[in-house]
């Protein structure tokens, strides 16, 4: 089964698989991007911020998903996979980014995905308050420092897309206690299994 964590930076995600990944037997833990030895380098690239156009920011995360589905994700099918983001980000960020339409970036993710999205999706959503609280604490890439605004107008298309999709999901409001979001994931994830 392949699940997969989606939220904006700060939001618990990485957390919350740690967590989970010591709870349960044969999981595959990996990331979008970075999953792959290609991966690191497409995500060196990405968090510097350095590439003109959007066209090329979204081609390289799909180049980075393409790669990471057929390495990790395809043929490890009969485990559980966790991935901490995914093509739901690649559509939130290429919402905000610029002018692309919807149905053709989940086509350009099917390609890349080669037709199979995942099982299920954790989406897990902020608020501007919290998101300020805990990017206080951290050294900024490039993409964060784009600002806060951004970073919840990426949030909010990756809600609306994924409401949009035919695939299990859960929402999760991020701003609740560590122990209260780990209880409701595990539940989804076993339901799912």
């Amino acid at each position: 089964m392949y699940v997969l964590f989606e939220g904006i930076d700060t939001c618990g995600k990485t957390t919350q698989i740690e967590l989970i990944a010591q709870k349960l037997d044969n999981v595959i833990i990996t990331k979008e991007p970075g999953g792959t030895e290609f991966g690191k380098h497409a995500r060196a690239i990405l968090l510097q911020d350095s590439l003109t156009s959007k066209r090329a920011e979204l081609l390289l995360f799909l180049a980075d998903r393409a790669e990471h589905y057929a390495q990790i994700i395809k043929p490890n099918q009969d485990k559980l996979i966790i991935s901490d983001r995914g093509f739901l980000s690649g559509i939130g960020y290429a919402l905000t980014n610029g002018d692309f339409d919807f149905e053709h970036l989940v086509e350009l993710n099917k390609f890349a995905l080669e037709g199979h999205f995942p099982d299920l999706v954790i989406l897990f959503i902020t608020n501007i308050e919290t998101l300020t609280k805990r990017m206080g604490n951290k050294t900024l890439d490039g993409i964060e420092l784009r600002g806060l605004e951004y970073l919840i107008s990426v949030q909010n298309h990756m809600k609306e897309s994924l409401e949009k999709l035919d695939i299990s999901y859960l929402l999760i409001d991020a701003t609740q206690s560590i122990e209260t979001i780990k209880e409701k994931i595990e539940t989804k994830i076993k339901e799912t299994l």
